[in-house]
């Protein structure tokens, strides 16, 4: 018998060890490894000081932001006072509230007390389980497991996160911006107290409704908390005269197209930015006004971008102005949108032939009309230097001496250069966009050529990262872009002396073809400032020019930035000491007789020595040329431009001497020819032009001479056409083929010129 009793007890145990144990592993795994899992969140976008840009309501249709982190102190003490008092103490369920819960249910024979910690009401909010006892003993259950999960904190985090704030707020962050303008970091101890108390009961009590109830309830609160010494006596009588919100606030919308754009790439989490939001309000209101302004002459859509140079973080982005004016096409980020370049992306260009030895920051380009099959770019004034400066063509962004330029770069090179750099939108060949590349025939990005922009500035100062392959790597070479751009004061555009700002940027306009795009970029030390105006649906305007219209917002931008000093340079240790030709800004040759001494970027050595300055045998008289050894007969150096780029040079400069004529008599020396081909150039392939009625219209041939009133003798193919005198130009007709116009004049020399014309 003993053995028997033994053998039941040994049972009985066992039977216990073994449900226990399974108690106590379905203890352990009755929690699920996420309890919010499948819920939709807002989509949710910070500044960098942590305001809130902008935020787009989940899927659900609740403003339920992400999940928060951390519990700001005074929303956590008035919630514990509030709602569970133990909860630091307690292993989630507290016994003595069940106690007395029990004791007052009972008592009043009806359900007058819940007892629920917050570790319960986690359970509940996750659960979304109808309140009933059977429910009430497996939270208790679930929320002892949690405690053993998660520090308190995170409870209080989860709590705060999904607790139901009236109506369609859910969560304590998106209940401070809906209610009180704010995050809760930042909120006052009565803000706090109101929502410690709204989870309550959010349906029935809440800013809207029953607000006499709530008030009570949050100054109940209130007085606790000043009670137990949490808050001092003035915040105490301060938070009593807070009054309560009237209604919900509708969330910030501080940059409506980046916010977009953030919560599109990252749905349903938090997105911190680099948006300065300070600064952000400003260039809105800024661009606001302009925007106004620009709409009364059919420019509807404004964007701006502002880039900290030393960071590369975007500071400031107006996708679009004026939000508030119904058009369409406000919704149109402009600022992301590829757009005709115009001319924003010659600095580019000049930059890259300084490094590459192509040109000196002086060096002379030709501007002269010029028809590459068929392609003929003209400057915007329509005028003709004949040969212009480097750094003044820059300056003064004439179209003719940056086509001559590219070409010789050569496209193919400076579309990889383009890439090399983050432009994402030059998705064809280069052939494709052929020499028209720099003039606007690609298109580009706001945000991108800003960066680009802001690059230049941080590569220069060197506080780009080491491992970053920067393509325009000659601090040098950047340093004299910048001095060119600073000057920029384009006649047809925008004088800097009529802008209402003394800083020193480098800047640059573009205007796109048909007047569709107004750019302007400008770049100090310290900030890059992108700005483009137009129509979003890409219809042009008169009076759409870059100078005119982005070119003062962007000044205006600048004006709300801290100021910059200019940079230092050239940069020291860097650059190469050599003599240049003052007039015609190549290396100096053996007959240069002005000169000056400069800083160059490391490869101007391999550039041409001045072609420009030759030694001329003159007579006595200084009249004629001559080859005769003439006692009084001497040599002079003399500055002398071909003859297409004289002809419009000494326009515009008095001072400029032409070639003498040789001495009457003489026959040319065929070395020195005194004429030549404006356009088209020699090798042109033209298809027949034809008029709307299907007649031909012909081809227009210009020759430049040096004495304009010399007679030349013009041939086709060996067949004599006629003769001109001053006005050099004849218009033909000539039939498909290969072709030779050949030009003579008085003195014997000759030039030729192939070309051909396809049906």
């Amino acid at each position: 018998m003993k053995r028997s009793g033994k053998s039941a007890r040994s049972r009985v145990w066992l039977s216990a060890a073994v449900l226990c144990s399974f108690l106590l592993i379905a203890w352990l795994f009755c929690l699920p490894r996420n309890l919010f899992k499948g819920t939709q969140y807002s989509s949710v976008v910070l500044a960098s000081d942590g305001t809130l840009l902008g935020a787009r309501i989940a899927a659900d249709g609740q403003w339920r932001f992400p999940e928060e982190k951390v519990v700001p102190e005074k929303y956590e003490l008035a919630l514990i006072e509030f709602e569970d008092r133990h909860f630091r103490i307690h292993p989630g369920v507290d016994p003595l509230a069940l106690g007395r819960a029990i004791r007052d249910n009972l008592s009043a024979h009806r359900r007058v007390s819940g007892a629920s910690t917050i570790t319960m009401q986690v359970i509940r909010l996750s659960r979304g389980k109808e309140r009933t006892v059977w429910q009430k003993l497996v939270e208790m259950v679930l929320a002892t497991r949690l405690e053993l999960r998660c520090t308190k904190d995170e409870i209080l985090a989860l709590y705060a996160s999904h607790a139901p704030f009236g109506g369609n707020v859910v969560g304590l962050s998106a209940a401070s911006w809906r209610y009180f303008g704010r995050s809760p970091e930042d909120l006052s101890w009565a803000e706090a107290a109101t929502l410690a108390v709204l989870p309550n009961s959010p349906s029935g009590i809440n800013v809207e409704r029953n607000r006499g109830k709530l008030l009570a309830k949050r100054n109940r609160l209130i007085e606790r908390l000043y009670e137990k010494g949490l808050m001092d006596r003035t915040d105490y009588e301060l938070a009593l005269e807070e009054a309560l919100p009237e209604r919900p606030h509708p969330l910030p919308e501080l940059a409506p197209h980046y916010v977009a754009y953030c919560c599109a790439s990252n749905p349903g989490a938090t997105t911190a930015t680099t948006i300065d939001a300070s600064l952000q309000k400003r260039v809105s209101a800024t661009l606001d006004r302009w925007s106004r302004e620009f709409s009364q002459n059919g420019i509807a859509d404004l964007a701006a971008v502002v880039v900290d140079v030393h960071s590369g973080e975007v500071r400031a982005w107006v996708g679009n102005a004026d939000l508030k004016r119904e058009r369409e096409g406000a919704q149109v980020d402009a600022a992301r949108k590829a757009r005709s370049t115009g001319s924003i992306l010659k600095p580019l260009l000049y930059c890259a032939s300084l490094q590459e030895g192509l040109i000196l920051p002086r060096t002379l380009l030709q501007d002269t009309p010029v028809n590459i099959n068929g392609f003929s770019p003209q400057n915007f004034n329509l005028r003709y230097d004949g040969a212009v400066p480097a750094d003044q063509a820059l300056a003064r962004s004439l179209n003719i001496p940056f086509v001559r330029l590219l070409r010789e770069y050569g496209t193919a090179a400076f579309h990889e250069l383009l890439g090399k750099l983050g432009m994402s939108t030059l998705t064809r060949s280069p052939d494709d966009y052929g020499l028209s590349l720099i003039l606007g025939g690609g298109e580009g990005r706001l945000d991108e050529i800003t960066k680009i922009y802001a690059s230049m500035s941080a590569y220069y100062q060197k506080e780009l990262p080491e491992s970053a392959d920067f393509p325009l790597h000659d601090r040098a070479a950047i340093w004299y872009t910048f001095e060119a751009l600073k000057e920029v004061n384009r006649p047809d555009e925008l004088d800097l002396r009529m802008v209402k700002s003394a800083r020193k940027v480098a800047w640059k306009t573009g205007t796109s073809y048909g007047f569709r795009d107004g750019w302007a970029v400008g770049v100090t030390p310290d900030y890059a400032v992108g700005v483009w105006a137009g129509n979003a649906d890409g219809h042009g305007m008169p009076g759409l020019v870059g100078g005119r219209t982005a070119g003062p917002v962007m000044f205006d931008l600048f004006n709300l930035l801290p100021p910059s000093d200019w940079f230092a340079g050239p940069p020291y240790g860097e650059y190469v000491m050599a003599e240049t030709c003052r007039k015609s800004g190549h290396l100096k040759s053996l007959y240069c007789d002005e000169c000056d001494t400069i800083a160059l970027p490391a490869a101007a050595l391999r550039s041409e020595p001045c072609p420009y300055h030759k030694p001329v045998r003159l007579t006595a008289d200084g009249r004629y040329r001559t080859d005769s050894p003439d006692a009084g007969a001497r040599q002079v150096n003399m500055f002398l431009l071909p003859a297409a780029m004289e002809s419009y040079y000494r326009k515009n400069h008095s001072d400029y001497e032409s070639l003498p004529p040789r001495i009457p008599g003489s026959i040319s020396d065929g070395e020195t020819v005194p004429m030549e081909f404006i356009y088209p150039e020699a090798g042109s392939v033209f298809t027949v032009p034809r008029q709307l009625d299907g007649k031909v219209r012909g081809i227009a041939f210009l020759l430049a001479h040096s004495t304009p009133s010399e007679t030349v003798y013009w041939h086709l193919d060996g067949s004599y056409l006629g003769n001109t005198r001053f006005n050099h130009s004849m218009t033909l007709n000539p039939e498909p083929g290969d072709h030779v116009l050949t030009a003579v004049d008085g003195s014997g020399a000759r030039i030729q010129l192939p070309f051909s014309v396809r049906n």
